[in-house]
């Protein structure tokens, strides 16, 4: 038994995840034993569309976590080394020409690395991990369809797209999520015009991520991240957020669709209401659901073009983190 720290930053969100990582006798691979989970939305991208570097508040935001769970990890016993640990940073590090002040102000509070992945890497974590929670792997989920799964890992400023049975078979990043959209088109609000805009643009990044990826030939819709986690505890009807039943939730394209409808439209006063929904991704959700009903729409078309047309979508909670987790292992740490 290995214990590992995985904290992946992205555009919006920091967490941390401390587990103890288990060989699995069935399938070789590695099964994960959570021991802590942190996250904390920091709105790191916060401009980065626009301007091209990362705000100084929001740095500072950010390392002021970093710095808390540098401490979490020395409660934990885990150490801060390339074997045990590792950071991971996405969307909002990548598109950063100042980038160099936050992997240095990281690495000065763990004593690690940071790593600014490429989209292509960020999917492949985002695949593996996603398996850990919705099957398609020896021993995994019986009732999964054969077949392809399609996996989306929708962020703040990218949106991954993967597609793969047990180990993904092509993968495409899209330069879009829930924090670009809002800070693009919907800052002012949800008009018409801007709803049409920001639709337009997620259909032509669809259409350049189709010509690298087969969404007609997925058999399975699989859902990643806050976004979608969201939608998700919409369509449920929760009060607040459960873990049981978001994670695996099979819902249908319609009830998907109609949730993220309702979110695009929605009030201030309803956001605010939904126990579900953190204060700090209130702003940008409508922009998120957006994406995901774009994304679902495509896939729905083009595997019915295809003859075998989706039915439903599935979320994971199981994500990036958990395959940053489960890389420190794979890549030779003994168990």
């Amino acid at each position: 038994m290995t214990r590992v720290a995985a904290i992946d930053c992205g555009t919006n969100t920091i967490r941390l995840l401390v587990a103890d990582a288990l060989p699995d006798p069935h399938t070789g691979g590695v099964n994960l034993r959570p021991v802590h989970r942190s996250s904390t939305i920091v709105r790191l991208g916060q401009g980065v569309d626009r301007t091209g570097r990362l705000d100084a508040e929001a740095l500072e935001r950010t390392l002021r976590v970093v710095r808390e769970y540098a401490d979490t990890c020395a409660t934990l016993n885990v150490p801060l080394d390339a074997d045990h640990a590792r950071f991971v940073a996405t969307s909002a590090t990548r598109d950063a020409e100042n980038r160099e002040e936050f992997t240095g102000g990281v690495h000065a509070a763990l004593g690690i690395v940071p790593e600014v992945v490429s989209g292509q890497e960020e999917a492949r974590l985002s695949f593996a991990g996603s398996l850990l929670g919705t099957g398609d792997r020896p021993g995994g989920d019986d009732d999964a369809p054969p077949g392809p799964r399609l996996v989306v890992d929708l962020g703040g400023g990218s949106t991954e797209l993967v597609l793969g049975v047990t180990a993904p078979q092509a993968a495409y990043s899209m330069n879009t999520g829930s924090v670009r959209i809002t800070e693009r088109h919907l800052a002012d609000g949800v008009t018409p015009d801007a709803e049409r805009a920001a639709r337009a643009e997620v259909r032509a990044l669809l259409d350049r991520a189709a010509d690298a990826v087969d969404f007609g030939a997925a058999t399975r819709l699989v859902g990643l991240a806050g976004t979608i986690s969201t939608v998700t505890a919409h369509a449920l009807g929760l009060d607040v957020f459960d873990h049981d039943a978001i994670d695996g939730a099979e819902l249908s394209l319609d009830r998907v669709l109609a949730s993220c409808d309702a979110i695009v439209h929605s009030t201030a006063s309803e956001r605010k209401s939904w126990g579900y929904l953190l204060p700090g991704r209130r702003d940008v959700i409508a922009a998120g659901a957006l994406v995901w009903s774009e994304v679902v729409a495509r896939v729905t078309a083009d595997t019915a073009a295809a003859g075998h047309p989706l039915t439903a979508t599935v979320t994971s909670l199981s994500d990036i983190l958990d395959g940053i987790a489960v890389s420190l292992v794979a890549a030779g740490e003994p168990t």
